[in-house]
């Protein structure tokens, strides 16, 4: 059997204490209960988020026409997607969104901006990117589809998605605008007035079709500028 441990000799020193607890363990009872609590309200949502986009992009099923509305009310207009498992919807146009403001400068006298391609800007800002942001990519051209696909060609809205869609679009340019530091220092954009540049994708030689590849406008109406 091994040798008892020798006593300590009388007046040495004392160990060195135990190292404090870190991380959850170092907090007390009640904050440990809070973080377990906010990490798994965290885990639930990203699960709730996850499976209401799959509903959104799996093909036609019963779970997903039965949760339709409750699938949509939650996917538009930010968390769109623009494919579909096992159906690619290959894009056939160029569409760059553009945008111009009026307001008020720091000085209190009226302006309004040329046309800012905000567009042609997105693209620049993730020219070289090593890890490009697909959000930054399609953010402008989807509201601006989103837009179109719930508006007539005169502008009036088609079912309850019309003033939603029209007020994201004019809050995105919004922001873009004033990123862009249009009107100047201290300026207040008061109006934002939308176009889009649409540009059809030419088919591949081999393919034989004609299509028209010329670049259409289409202008919207002034608007009061959201934020």
């Amino acid at each position: 059997p091994d040798a008892p441990l020798p006593a300590p000799a009388p007046g040495a020193a004392p160990g060195p204490a135990p190292a404090p607890s870190a991380g959850l363990a170092a907090l007390s009872l009640p904050y440990r209960l809070l973080g377990a609590l906010a990490l798994a309200v965290v885990l639930v949502l990203t699960g709730l988020h996850l499976s209401l986009l799959f509903l959104h992009v799996a093909p036609a099923n019963t779970i997903g026409k039965e949760r339709a509305k409750a699938v949509n009310a939650w996917i538009y207009p930010e968390f769109e997607q623009n494919w579909k498992l096992f159906a690619p919807n290959p894009i056939q146009q160029n569409t760059a969104v553009q945008a111009r403001a009026s307001g008020l400068r720091a000085d209190g006298t009226s302006f309004m901006t040329g046309w800012y391609d905000l567009s042609a800007r997105d693209g620049a800002a993730l020219h070289g990117a090593l890890l490009p942001s697909h959000t930054r990519q399609n953010v402008l051209r989807r509201a601006w589809d989103l837009y179109a696909a719930s508006h007539d060609n005169d502008g009036t809205p088609l079912g309850n998605r019309g003033e939603l869609s029209a007020a994201y679009l004019t809050r995105l340019a919004t922001q873009r605008l004033e990123r862009a530091g249009a009107g100047g220092p201290g300026a207040e954009l008061t109006r934002i007035r939308v176009r889009a540049r649409i540009t059809p994708v030419p088919p591949p030689p081999w393919s034989g079709e004609k299509l028209g590849t010329r670049t259409a406008y289409r202008t919207l109406d002034w608007s009061e500028a959201h934020r």
